[in-house]
């Protein structure tokens, strides 16, 4: 199925970019902060991935990807690095509210 990679990411991040509207977690009050840490953390990680699978290090199955390949990575390989970035701080965001709360 061309689009399980893609759905993945969609269900991984589908809850928390619901609830991170909520005005309680603040989540977008700094919306620039927000943009550097997801970029700081997938920058990294795409130069690795991207290095690594030039090397052979790994492959991605095609059967699973859209198809769309940027520096050698698919399209899905690079949102995952974003999405995984998200979630985290949506995390830890949640958990200091909720920790603050009791």
């Amino acid at each position: 199925m061309k689009w399980e990679y893609l759905t993945v990411l969609c269900a991984t991040i589908f809850v928390p970019l619901i609830l991170s509207r909520d005005k309680n977690l603040k989540l977008y009050k700094h919306k620039l902060v927000l943009f550097k840490v997801i970029l700081g953390v997938s920058i990294p990680f795409w130069i690795w991935d991207v290095a690594a699978t030039a090397r052979g290090h790994w492959t991605f199955n095609r059967a699973f990807t859209l198809g769309v390949d940027v520096l050698g990575l698919p399209l899905e390989e690079w949102l995952f690095f974003m999405v995984v970035a998200f979630v985290s701080v949506f995390v830890w965001e949640s958990t200091k509210y909720f920790v603050r709360k009791t």
